[in-house]
């Protein structure tokens, strides 16, 4: 699909790393002009062959900063067609008796505030420019059910949920799509010390065996469906839930039956 985004305009929250930075880099290899926007200073390491890619630090749940990131798409490229919501945090994995209200702050604020910030911003400048535009928030299987996150963490991302569904109906009729991306297991900055751990102790198979495909996933997968959800081949997709998670939530806890090949003692 090379040159399936020629001449749109992408911002991407939470680019510096991870599924973000993979979704930049996989928009401008499909033509795409990108603005990558992270409150890391890792957002300006350069991106080799891409030279359709701004950058700017800033707080994607601070309010004005998103504002200024839009006026400065707005001032470079003159419009905004895409907008992924990506910015997250984990929060950690404490459960219910050891998380303070200070850390249920903290996620929320990111992980909710931020895309609705995105959502709310993002769709009026394309409303504003009378664009057809596509939105996509990074939510989680975690958002789906326990089991995957921390408290905090899967309540933002069930908000995450609901927000695009509520956002889709708040935008009829203005042609704004508003979808999730619902990863499973990744490795990121945000799962590195699972992946290192299990590494270290020569487990490394084990990783994602809870899935049908027994394995975790990549960030660039998770980028090509955000890619799919933004292209006109999603045109008629509109505040979904788009799971990609290896099939691991297709399932309730069960005993496995053995692979192909496998034989039963």
């Amino acid at each position: 699909m090379r040159g399936g985004f020629d001449g749109k305009t992408v911002l991407v929250t939470g680019a510096a790393s991870g599924i973000g930075r993979a979704t930049a880099r996989a928009f401008a290899e499909e033509g795409a002009r990108i603005v990558a926007f992270d409150i890391h200073d890792g957002v300006h390491e350069p991106d080799a062959g891409h030279d359709a890619i701004v950058v700017g630090v800033g707080d994607a749940a601070r309010e004005a900063d998103v504002l200024a990131m839009i006026a400065a798409t707005h001032e470079r490229y003159g419009r905004l067609d895409i907008v992924c919501a990506n910015a997250g945090i984990s929060g950690g994995e404490a459960g219910l008796f050891e998380q303070t209200v200070e850390d249920w702050q903290a996620v929320l604020r990111l992980n909710l505030i931020g895309p609705f910030l995105a959502i709310k911003h993002g769709a009026k400048a394309m409303l504003d420019a009378g664009t057809r535009g596509s939105i996509i928030c990074t939510a989680s299987v975690a958002g789906l059910r326990a089991g995957a996150g921390g408290p905090a963490y899967s309540a933002s991302k069930a908000g995450v949920i609901n927000l695009v569904q509520t956002a889709a109906q708040q935008l009829a009729g203005s042609g704004i799509r508003v979808n999730a991306v619902c990863p499973g297991l990744i490795e990121t900055g945000m799962t590195q010390a699972l992946y290192d751990h299990a590494r270290s102790m020569g487990r490394e198979e084990k990783i994602g065996q809870l899935n049908p495909l027994r394995r975790g996933g990549e960030a660039r997968e998770i980028a090509d469906a955000i890619l799919f959800l933004a292209s006109d081949r999603a045109s008629y997709i509109n505040g979904q839930a788009l799971v990609v998670d290896g099939g691991l939530s297709t399932s309730l806890p069960i005993a496995r039956p053995r692979g192909l090949g496998e034989t039963s003692f």
